[in-house]
């Protein structure tokens, strides 16, 4: 069995840590803040112990070598033959600076020479993003900015469990009210149709449940909408896995995230796993409603 490689990358304060128990959890063997240097011995190592599963943390800490790493992950896969997943885990700035707040923890680039020492955690943040660029292109986004710990754990052991030779499709739900998805790569805005909210039996309940989705079907541009959405992806998805791409997340927002974009998400994940299952693999997310 060939070795299987996640790699965890991105901002500190996003939660690697915990992405790195969810994966050991699963089985992993887990390394945090490997050196890039390092990385070409070790999966040699691994793959000359047998070893099958392996999860490697590389972050801002290695700043001097993150370079190296785009390139050595190609590598693994095309010249070693290794199966890499990539993730790299974001939140919004003023989510890190609440979040170093609350732990009273330092910045990694807040220490050092005098300059670092003097640079405020809102531009240490924004540095860091700026010499991360690189790994968070390579890899798929996962948005932390408003999930628990235990959310991020079966969201990353979702991740890993799809095949890594198909492309992964991610249908997401979320509300404009709380800000629009880092993670995305298509966000479509559906604050336009008939609103579910504005029904005193629908009010509590949830695009998932039956009568709000019966109350939508019924709706003539939110079936439109869901056919606009559809050909397009149908369109241009193929293109997206030619040019290599692992994940492709595509998010629905309506103002509070709770009955129309569920409703398109729930619709579309299910057209889309059964019609082109042996295509992409197919996930839904429901930002709101798992927050809960």
């Amino acid at each position: 069995m060939a070795l299987e490689i996640v790699l965890i990358s991105g901002m500190a304060g996003s939660g690697k840590s915990v992405a790195l128990h969810a994966l050991e959890d699963a089985g992993y063997y887990c390394v945090d803040n490997l050196p890039p240097e390092l990385l070409m011995l070790f999966v040699a190592l691994e793959q000359k112990q047998n070893a099958q599963r392996v999860a490697i943390a590389v972050d801002v800490r290695s700043r001097t070598s993150l370079p190296l790493v785009p390139q050595q992950l190609a590598a693994l896969r095309t010249t070693l033959g290794v199966s890499v997943k990539s993730l790299f885990l974001d939140a919004t700035t003023d989510t890190l600076m609440r979040r170093y707040s609350e732990t009273r923890r330092k910045h990694p680039l807040s220490a050092g020479d005098e300059v670092d020492q003097q640079r405020v955690l809102r531009d240490a943040i924004e540095l860091e993003r700026e010499l991360l660029t690189g790994m968070r292109e390579q890899a798929h986004v996962i948005d932390t900015s408003i999930m628990r710990a235990s959310q991020l754990q079966g969201y990353v052991k979702s991740m890993i469990s799809a095949p890594a030779s198909q492309m992964t499709l991610v249908f997401e739900s979320f509300a404009f009210k709380r800000g629009v998805p880092l993670d995305a790569d298509f966000v479509f805005d559906v604050r336009m149709l008939p609103n579910p909210h504005y029904e005193p039996e629908l009010k509590p309940l949830t695009g998932r449940d039956a009568p709000v989705a019966q109350f939508l079907a019924k709706q003539d541009d939110v079936n439109l909408m869901y056919m606009h959405i559809e050909q397009f992806l149908l369109h241009w998805l193929d293109a997206l896995a030619k040019n290599h791409r692992s994940y492709v997340t595509v998010a629905i927002g309506c103002t509070g995230g709770q009955h129309r974009s569920v409703y398109l998400v729930e619709r579309l994940a299910e057209a889309f796993a059964s019609v082109n299952r042996a295509v992409w693999v197919t996930l839904r997310r429901h930002r709101e409603l798992d927050h809960l």
